[in-house]
Order: structure tokens, then C-alpha cells, then sequence
């Protein structure tokens, strides 16, 4: 089960090069450390995209920069949800019940739904850091990458046995 964890933290290590050096170095069980590091580089690799593709202004950019801070660290709290849930889902998978995939499911749906209600809580600060057309092109760019990142983890995750 080691290895379906480390397959799943495979999904981190894909997003960015460093992180590719860093598995293609070890096939030893990935650590909570690691998975910290990843996720940061990750977090970085997001900011650059995000300010590629949105070509700020100084306004703008002083503007969105403490919104976006917020933003990312209430992500972030609900991404250790997500690990939590992953690390949980490998724990179970050779022992995998009725039970146990009732509570990972809900726990699934309650993750993805608290994303979108934070989309919904910061609408109205980025829309007032950017206008709406700026926050809804963010909104795209963000959603982008989340769904990037999720089809990479998905597909790195094995399916119920």
C-alpha cells in the first residue's frame, strides 16, 4: 500500500520539475515533508502561470496580491483535507469496505464542495481587485489548473478494488 501512496504523491511530483528530479532520486515511501515541499512547488508554479497568463498591471497586481494570498491559503486548508483523505484511502485499500468507502466518498463530496464555495466567498474581492472581467478570466486560469492538477491525481490513483 506504500506504493499506491507513492503513486499518488507521483501526481505532486509530475506538476513541476523539481519535483520530477526529486522521485526520479527515490522510490522510498513519500513523507509528509515531501509532500509539503511538492505542494509548495506546486503553489509556485500556479502563481507563475497565473501571473503569465493574466499580464497584470502594477494596479492590478497590488490589488490582487493580498486577495490572492487568502485565497491560497484557505486552498491550502482544504488541499490538507485532500491529502488527509488520500493518505486515508491508501491506508484502506487492501481492506476496503462498504463502511469505510462511504465515509472517503463524503468526504470527497464535501471537499470538492467546500473549493467551490470558496470560489463563491472570494468572488467578490477579486471582482473588486480586478472587475468582473479579470476576476472571471482568474476564476478560468485557476480552474484550469485545479482541474490539471485533479486529472493528474486521479489518474494516479488506483480504483476500488
Amino acid at each position: 500500500m506504500v506504493k499506491t501512496l507513492a503513486c499518488v504523491c507521483v501526481l505532486f511530483m509530475l506538476c513541476t520539475p523539481s519535483a520530477k528530479a526529486q522521485a526520479a532520486q527515490s522510490d522510498q515511501a513519500v513523507s509528509d515533508s515531501d509532500i509539503q515541499l511538492l505542494r509548495s512547488d506546486i503553489q509556485a508554479d500556479k502563481n507563475t502561470i497565473i501571473s503569465a497568463t493574466m499580464q497584470f498591471n502594477d494596479k492590478e497586481s497590488a490589488a490582487f496580491a493580498p486577495v490572492y494570498r487568502d485565497y491560497a491559503r484557505d486552498q491550502q486548508i482544504v488541499g490538507d483535507d485532500r491529502v488527509k483523505l488520500i493518505k486515508d484511502y491508501a491506508d484502506h485499500y487492501e481492506s476496503m469496505d462498504d463502511a469505510t468507502a462511504k465515509n472517503l466518498a463524503h468526504r470527497l463530496f464535501d471537499i470538492d464542495s467546500r473549493l467551490n464555495k470558496l470560489r463563491e466567498q472570494y468572488w467578490p474581492r477579486f471582482e473588486t481587485a480586478l472587475g468582473a472581467k479579470r476576476a472571471a478570466k482568474f476564476f478560468q486560469v485557476d480552474s484550469r489548473l485545479t482541474l490539471m492538477i485533479n486529472l493528474k491525481l486521479t489518474s494516479a490513483i488506483p480504483l476500488i478494488q
